[in-house]
């Protein structure tokens, strides 16, 4: 069976990178293009193809099977509207925030949306902490009350790759950077897809990659750790890449991988009041490798 051909716009930054890696040893899928106007004509490492500078319009010079956008946020429509334009029957996913509000894209949360992704043509994969705080949440939601408090600390990767205070080695040193303390992109798109409010503080710290969330919880009725846990083990039990420990998850055993930690959970005296932690790599999980294990229930 022939591999199915993946173009990628965006190749320059931190995500389009893992992706190309990602693509280059995997069995079933292939690059076949990248786009970087700053690399155009640079060798792309693990394959013998050259980044190209690609418009919209041009879209239509290359054979692919899916499109994979790495893009700022705000800059997917123009390539969206060109493979509609163009009439080809693809799967185009969106790794910006641009499409995760629309209800005409599917959500790339593959253990809670799963079904909806086998066959989809329009994919929106979700942000890094955005992945996190669902991922802990979602399986809590009917013991849940109030807005639950999450605080984040991301690696300055999830900055991207073009310079800013928040990813300049020499302000993060000695240093933790608070930002967006309110209205933050992932708050809103948690709640959206929860369907109830969270509070969200992100900070950025002076480590290279991975997300490390901890989140603060209110029950509706007096539960045990044993309880919650078994919630938590009981939906992911059959999802290879969560796994949910008693201890608290250490944020180093989760980066270069695919893999999410949930765990630590502490219940206070009144047992209606939880912590949880929750860690995961920002480029795998909540970007590049999220953005595989959809590509590959798309063309299930």
């Amino acid at each position: 069976m022939s591999k199915k051909r993946i173009g990628l716009v965006g190749g320059r930054g931190f995500v389009g990178g893992e992706l190309i890696r990602l693509l280059s040893d995997h069995e079933q899928m292939q690059l076949a293009f990248a786009s970087s106007s700053s690399k155009a004509g640079s060798p792309i490492t693990g394959t013998d193809l050259e980044f190209v500078s690609l418009s919209p319009e041009q879209l239509q010079r290359h054979d692919f099977d899916a499109l994979a956008l790495a893009l700022p946020n705000g800059k997917a429509k123009d390539w969206v509207e060109a493979v509609d334009a163009s009439g080809r029957d693809i799967c185009i996913l969106d790794i910006s925030a641009d499409y995760r509000f629309d209800d005409d894209w599917v959500y790339g949360l593959p253990e809670i949306n799963k079904k909806h992704l086998v066959g989809a043509k329009r994919i929106s994969n979700p942000g890094c902490y955005a992945t996190a705080a669902q991922l802990a949440l979602y399986p809590l939601r009917e013991l849940l009350i109030g807005t639950p408090t999450v605080f984040g600390v991301s690696g300055y990767s999830g900055a991207g790759a073009t310079p800013s205070s928040k990813n300049d080695p020499d302000n993060l040193k000695d240093n933790l950077l608070p930002y967006s303390l309110c209205g933050h992109i992932h708050e809103r798109e948690i709640g959206f897809h929860l369907g109830r409010e969270v509070h969200f503080s992100p900070h950025v710290a002076a480590f290279f990659r991975g997300i490390c969330l901890t989140i603060h919880l209110d029950f509706t009725e007096e539960v045990s750790v044993e309880q919650v846990n078994e919630l938590l083990w009981g939906f992911y039990q059959t999802s290879p890449l969560v796994e949910v420990d008693s201890e608290i998850p250490n944020l180093q055993t989760v980066i270069n991988t695919p893999m999410v930690k949930i765990g630590g959970l502490e219940i206070n005296e009144s047992q209606r009041h939880g912590i949880i932690v929750v860690v995961l790599d920002n480029l795998l999980k909540g970007a590049a490798s999220q953005a595989m294990q959809n590509l590959e229930l798309a063309f299930k």
